[in-house]
């Protein structure tokens, strides 16, 4: 579940969200309709973004090739880890653990989860 965060904690989640949107609209050429980012509890951040498919990805799922989009985006979200991981910790000051991305078309939404290490 998600947690209520302190002020300052809610700058930095602003400031994840904000560079993580920056980074798929450099790299996927449009900024996802809407973000936010939230602690699930005290070490996973949850950054959901919606419409973040592009036309050409929209186009393909309308001709009920899905799972081609859902291959290409699962690959080039694995290719693009190490500059959200590093987004991530740069931001918060905590390390990443693990991170998982996921997709979902019917809602267009896009999930990106970051283990922390857990705070001293």
């Amino acid at each position: 579940m998600p947690r209520t965060a302190t002020p300052d904690e809610e700058t930095v989640l602003t400031a994840i969200t904000d560079a993580l949107a920056v980074l798929h609209q450099r790299h996927y050429g449009r900024l996802p309709h809407s973000a936010r980012t939230m602690f699930m509890g005290d070490d996973m951040l949850a950054c959901v973004m919606g419409g973040v498919y592009t036309d050409v990805e929209k186009t393909l799922i309308e001709l009920e090739r899905e799972p081609l989009v859902a291959e290409a985006r699962s690959t080039f979200q694995e290719a693009m880890s190490h500059r959200l991981i590093a987004a991530v910790q740069r931001i918060s000051g905590r390390t990443v653990q693990k991170f998982l991305s996921t997709h979902h078309v019917g809602p267009d939404l896009e999930v990106e989860l970051f283990l922390l290490v857990p705070a001293p």
